[in-house]
């Protein structure tokens, strides 16, 4: 098969495995933890296509119960590393994530007016699920089809909780030069160039409990510490490309009883760090001076962690000028966007390999309500078979 062939869109026999093999993989359920089934799927799926997988050791380091699944399928299926004339065969790298959000309801999915959705009262799990199905199918066609690149696939645990698995992996072990995830919940054609990093800030106010109805004098509120820091503090969009929001709040022990506890956790995002450190500081101020009040008078502890960096990416990457080739040859006009979102590709650039989070289509991830369409997944696909040539044509 020729790359003009290749890259003129996925037949009717891999459509119809696609739409398939999403459904099923929404069924199972995997919120970040307990991806093992989700991965022993993946893992079947590609062993029947004779692919070998190898699971790293992020199980333990996260908490989850699998670790991350890494996979080479060569090009036109033939085991050699290197062409005929003996230089080394370019590869492509192509990410998606096994967890999703907590369920809010069971999943069945159910198609409606050409949409995948749960038919229950909670999320899909089309985020990262539709991606997981694509790549299965790419995987699929190149074992029958061939491709003009060798083909890499990484499936990871725990993105949702701050790309946990992706940050743990061993990137040492790819052999890709760059690739991409399909993991952004808005129409196919954007390309996300700038990400943000994300700051994590747990507090914990120390008060003094007290019988709230004979002697609340004696006590100190924690949670009127808290309450204090929280409305003193920035909250929501900042600026294009900052944000703050306070999560969860919780203590106290009881109604009648003074709340000598209280924890609050936070998180600043920003594309800039210099300015998104600016706003975590501006939070910590804010935290000890309510807690230094008069009517609060509370000793605190604040812990801040960056979880990941952000990034930003010129026109110029290699990465960035295949996908919007890709983009273009399947009809698209790429449009360069910026993200308060992070993915693995956060991650992973972080470990110097050069990933650019595209577009996938799906609509509303994290919300019941979410879905994408089947005509979604179907270019998804198309466009991860138009990145195989795009790459092959880079490496001429």
């Amino acid at each position: 098969m020729t790359a003009d062939q290749l890259s003129s869109g996925a037949g009717e026999l891999e459509r119809r495995y696609l739409s398939g093999t999403f459904a099923e993989l929404c069924r199972i359920e995997s919120p970040s933890g307990s991806e093992r089934g989700c991965a022993e799927r993946v893992i079947a799926e590609l062993r029947a296509l004779e692919v070998q997988v190898h699971e790293d050791d992020a199980a333990a380091l996260t908490g989850s119960d699998c670790g991350n699944l890494h996979a080479r399928v060569p090009a036109g299926g033939a085991p050699p590393a290197h062409d005929p004339a003996g230089h080394e065969r370019p590869s492509l790298l192509l990410c998606a994530h096994l967890d999703t959000v907590p369920l809010q309801a069971p999943i069945e999915p159910v198609l409606v007016d050409g949409y995948w959705e749960n038919a229950n009262a909670g999320i899909l799990g089309a985020d990262n699920k539709a991606a997981v199905a694509v790549l299965l199918a790419l995987a699929r066609h190149v074992r029958r089809a061939g491709a003009p690149v060798d083909l890499e696939l990484l499936f990871t645990v725990g993105e949702e909780t701050a790309l946990a698995g992706a940050r743990v992996f061993d990137a040492s072990r790819l052999s890709s030069e760059f690739g991409y995830v399909f993991d952004h919940p808005s129409p196919i054609g954007e390309v996300i160039v700038r990400s943000p990093s994300h700051f994590r800030i747990e507090v914990t106010f120390h008060g003094l409990a007290a019988h709230a109805g004979i002697r609340p004098e004696d006590g100190r509120s924690a949670i009127l510490a808290a309450a204090r820091a929280i409305a003193s503090m920035p909250h929501g969009r900042l600026d294009d490309e900052t944000t703050v929001n306070v999560g969860t709040i919780s203590g106290g022990s009881a109604m009648n009883v003074v709340p000598e506890l209280c924890t609050l956790v936070a998180e600043v995002r920003g594309v800039d760090d210099e300015r998104a450190q600016a706003v975590v500081a501006e939070v910590v101020d804010r935290v000890h001076e309510a807690a230094n009040l008069p009517d609060c008078d509370c000793d605190v502890d604040v812990s801040v962690e960056q979880s990941f960096s952000g990034y930003r990416l010129p026109p110029s990457t290699p990465a960035v000028k295949v996908a919007e080739s890709a983009l273009r040859a399947r009809g698209y006009e790429p449009l360069r966007i910026s993200s308060g979102g992070a993915s693995d590709a956060n991650a992973l650039l972080a470990q110097g390999i050069q990933i650019v989070n595209l577009a996938n289509g799906t609509e509303r991830n994290h919300e019941p309500g979410e879905r994408v369409s089947v005509a979604a997944l179907e270019e998804m696909l198309d466009v991860a078979l138009t990145l195989l040539d795009e790459a092959a044509a880079l490496s001429r």
